[in-house]
């Protein structure tokens, strides 16, 4: 009885120990708030929801003045210190190389010279951000092994990673590595990576302590081709439900169809949907039910040439680029979310992993989703148990107009488990991830063989 006291009393005295302890994570994270990219939204989130769990987050990001597009930064600076979440803001070169996101001289001969250095990065097979690296290892240098218990890189850009071994192998501590996309296998490259770059990846996923990828079919590949193994987790995407609930929804006034975001053609495209919404204009022809579809984003010009071949100019509503809150209270007012993976029927394993992050925004705010995806795809497999997503192959133009039909009659899916795509779900996972890989026996073999720091004589072979 005393034995069993006292080993209760050391347990409670050891978990107090671990609660007054705050592990302190250095996240490198290009993409992070209050940048207006997708990308930045589950940086965010992840900052935000490891303070809340007990880290001390510290921030490795570029300063707001680099970036074409923001969004209120004196609000989320405010917001980020209210979360006790520092950051350590840096600069950027080389804009040039990334004219649509990053702020450079792209006017006149400015755009000439730019496109020059565009054109000499790709041949080069550089990343488009290899000029925040410089920048961001001297934002850094002031650090040492005190300041850090474990690095966490999230990609892309790729260049990250490149920067999480450097500062491990100068701190002494092990890195993660977080997957937004495919880096090497990703559908959308519009070229095959050279042989240089694939050596790389497989490199920094030998000295990683953990890899981080955001669906399944991704995390199988990565896995067939450098060898990960238990090192791989899949940490999908998710929603924060405290910005969802304090989304207000706007009022369309009548059954509002909406899709938000960009187009990938020729795999993901508006046709297929619009072909489905054709249908349904023809069926519903002499009801009094009114409907109108509403395109959020950037390539309007898509859109609309598309509706003018299926007859339904009448029917879109294009609204171009807006800021994030104004694209989150159209998804949460309107009827039903359009979301496109891919219009294929049978696709590729890295097509079958991409699950689009908008999809866990239009499940956190209640709103049904119809998904476009191929068969056997991630987000028709992740998303099920939500009870909002109905997913259909881009072939299946009848069985979408049927369900249009449905929707704008009036009848909706009925919500079922959507906190399993909650921030608030998902962040528990990666907290144990990020503690276990403080003290990751395969990070400190690593360091103890000398493959921590790659010099090209013990470089891996990616995996057969």
């Amino acid at each position: 009885m005393i034995a069993g006291h006292m080993h209760k009393q050391a347990d409670s005295e050891g978990s107090i120990g671990r609660l007054a302890y705050k592990p302190k994570l250095l996240f490198l994270a290009c993409y992070f708030p209050p940048v207006r990219a997708i990308g930045a939204v589950r940086t965010g989130n992840i900052a935000r929801y490891l303070a809340r769990l007990g880290w001390e987050v510290t921030v490795v990001t570029p300063h707001s003045y680099v970036w074409r597009t923001v969004e209120d930064s004196e609000r989320i600076s405010r917001e980020l210190e209210e979360e006790g979440i520092h950051r350590i803001l840096t600069d950027h070169r080389w804009r040039c190389l990334e004219p649509v996101h990053l702020k450079c001289w792209d006017q006149n001969v400015g755009w000439i010279a730019g496109g020059i250095c565009r054109t000499i990065a790709r041949r080069l097979g550089l990343d488009k951000n290899i000029g925040w690296i410089k920048d961001a290892e001297r934002a850094c240098s002031n650090l040492s092994p005190k300041d850090v218990d474990v690095i966490l890189a999230s990609g892309k850009p790729f260049v990250a990673f490149r920067l999480a071994r450097s500062l491990s192998n100068r701190l002494g501590r092990p890195y993660m590595l977080d997957y937004r996309d495919p880096w090497t296998a990703n559908p959308h490259a519009g070229r095959p990576p050279r042989p240089a770059i694939i050596r790389e990846e497989a490199s920094l996923l030998q000295g990683c302590a953990a890899v981080t990828v955001v669906s399944p079919s991704w995390g199988a590949d990565l896995d067939r081709r450098f060898g990960v193994g238990a090192k791989l987790h899949v940490v999908p995407n998710g929603y924060d439900s405290g910005e969802m609930a304090a989304v207000k929804p706007h009022d369309f006034g009548h059954c509002a169809i909406v899709y938000t975001g960009i187009f990938y053609p020729p795999r993901r495209v508006i046709s297929p949907f619009l072909a489905a919404l054709k249908h349904l204009k023809e069926s519903l022809n002499e009801t009094s039910n009114e409907w109108y579809f509403h395109y959020y984003g950037a390539q309007g010009d898509h859109v609309h040439e598309e509706a003018v071949r299926f007859g339904l100019s009448d029917r879109i509503v294009l609204h171009g680029k807006v800021p994030r809150h104004e694209a989150l209270s159209a998804v949460k007012g309107a009827s039903l979310a359009v979301v496109v993976v891919s219009v294929e029927e049978q696709a590729s394993s890295e097509m079958l992993g991409m699950v689009p992050a908008k999809i866990f925004e239009a499940i956190g705010l209640g709103t049904p989703v119809l998904l476009i995806a191929p068969l056997g795809s991630d987000a028709t497999a992740l998303l099920a148990r939500t009870g909002l997503v109905k997913s259909f192959t881009g072939a299946e133009t009848q069985g979408m107009a049927s369900f249009l039909k449905d929707v704008v009659c009036g009848q909706v899916l009925q919500l079922r488990n959507i906190e399993i795509c909650s921030w608030a779900t998902i962040s528990k996972n990666l907290d144990a991830l990020l503690r276990r890989s403080m003290t990751s026996q395969s990070y400190h073999q690593d360091m103890r063989d000398g493959n921590g720091a790659w010099d090209g004589s013990n470089e891996p072979k990616p995996a057969s």
